[in-house]
């Protein structure tokens, strides 16, 4: 098995200015990515680095050579800043002049031990395997919630490193022969994996990320983080045809803050919406996982309790309400959270707006009866 080797790494280098060059496209006009602009750069000065490398030996300049590995190495620490600021991770990208003075430390030593071609080659693709393995542990981190797409690019990073690694322990970077044996080739088809995986991968990361943030606005209240109305409306009448389909009770409930107005008149409507945060905030406390928060307007918010009998509901109902009298709102101190509540179990068949119209009586029959409680609405009466 035999691959040239200058034409597989000019190969390499046009590949990675492509994929700059479409990384640039796509950021143009779009919403301005950090991390993707750093993966850009990276991608850039790689396909830089390994044009310049198979340049390298008709310029027959040995400090051209150091240049070309050079940019190399700063192209795979680009990357891994990259994945640390795409995910977040500020420790990792704080120490990241540990690596960079380490390579260069590295290189330096290589030079003035007068390292040859293969053996300059060998340091920096073991700089290389490190810091490749590094962005896989990022990627890879269990502690945390990554995507399967993630979770590919990682274990593509992981085998790059292992391959590369291979390729050193074995044949110590061997370079010098115009033909690569399998070890080599191994090592080389790996790069080549590398660029064709992250290169695509990095992008449809951040078209994921974007796509989900966009999910997220259509679909969620931005103050409070509930439901907004669209969304629950939605989500509520697929849980009431389920709950329908399954024979089961599903509960609504219709929630409002009392004295809302005298809060934000009184304390300023920054206040108000700290109140309403803080109240989102504490009913999520109390509620199971399926149960659907949403905010309908203001200070108005409704609750659906999949599964869940008239007396459930009235059990989380004043469990909410006297929870919700221990919050405490720092802006305004002499203000008492507080919520009145209606609730109605939704009939068989019966829409979900009537029975939402059924809670909203309720609520207003607890409002009138003084606030701070919990009103039942009546059932529909049946017909003879």
């Amino acid at each position: 098995m035999v691959i040239d080797i200058q034409t597989f790494m000019l190969a390499l280098g046009v590949g990675n200015v492509a994929f700059a060059l479409l990384m640039a496209c796509y950021m143009h006009g779009a919403a301005r990515s950090l991390a993707l602009r750093d993966w850009m750069w990276a991608r850039l000065a790689c396909g830089l680095g390994e044009c310049a490398w198979w340049l390298a030996p008709s310029v027959g300049s040995h400090a051209f050579e150091v240049f070309a590995l050079c940019v190399w190495i700063g192209a795979v620490l680009l990357e891994v800043a990259a994945y640390c600021r795409f995910f977040g991770v500020d420790d990792l990208r704080r120490v990241m002049p540990v690596p960079i003075g380490i390579g260069i430390v590295t290189i330096a030593c290589a030079l003035f031990a007068g390292a040859s071609r293969t053996q300059m080659t060998a340091v920096v693709g073991g700089l290389i395997a490190v810091y490749t393995f590094t962005a896989a542990m990022v990627l890879l981190d269990p502690r945390k919630r990554r995507t399967l797409l993630e979770r590919v690019i990682g274990v593509n990073d992981v085998l790059y490193a292992l391959a590369i690694g291979l390729w050193l322990v074995v044949e110590k970077g061997s370079v010098n022969a115009g033909e690569l044996t399998a070890i080599g080739a191994l090592a080389y088809l790996a790069s080549y994996l590398l660029m064709i995986v992250t290169g695509f991968g990095f992008l449809l990361m951040c078209k994921q990320r974007d796509d989900a943030q966009m999910q997220r606005m259509a679909t969620v209240d931005c103050l409070t983080e509930a439901l907004n109305r669209r969304a629950f409306f939605e989500r509520a009448e697929s849980a009431r045809q389920l709950a329908l389909r399954l024979r089961k009770p599903i509960a609504l409930l219709m929630l409002d803050l009392d004295h809302f107005k005298q809060l934000n008149d009184n304390f300023g409507h920054a206040c108000g919406d700290r109140a309403l945060r803080i109240f989102a905030d504490t009913a999520r406390g109390v509620l199971r996982e399926p149960d659907l928060l949403g905010r309908l307007g203001g200070e108005e918010f409704a609750l659906a309790l999949p599964g869940t009998s008239l007396e459930g509901a009235l059990q989380a109902a004043e469990r909410l309400r006297v929870t919700l009298t221990q919050a405490e709102i720092d802006c305004a101190s002499t203000y008492r959270m507080s919520a009145s509540i209606g609730v109605v179990m939704v009939e068989p068949n019966e829409e979900l707006t009537a029975a939402l119209a059924r809670a909203d009586h309720a609520l207003y029959a607890a409002k009138t009866g003084g606030r701070n409680r919990i009103e039942v609405g009546p059932a529909i009466l049946k017909r003879a």
